[in-house]
């Protein structure tokens, strides 16, 4: 099992992107995406990898189900 983290786009150069995860940046690859994403755009992040597009909706919900879970605990 793995745990794809979404998020947003901040910045594209190449085959890399800066990601936000909740004020954390980070770079990674988008090599293995059928399509370049656009900045804005939400990815599923897994091992420093963009595994799937997925729409700016859907990204933010998810963002505020782990939070939710992140607070509970």
């Amino acid at each position: 099992m793995c745990i794809a983290v979404p998020s947003k786009v901040i910045e594209i150069t190449g085959m890399t992107a800066v990601i936000d995860v909740r004020g954390a940046r980070r770079e990674v690859s988008l090599m293995m995406l059928p399509e370049e994403p656009a900045v804005g755009d939400y990815v599923l992040v897994h091992a420093g990898f963009a595994i799937q597009t997925m729409d700016p909706e859907g990204g933010r919900k998810t963002l505020e189900l782990f939070k939710e879970i992140l607070d509970a605990q």
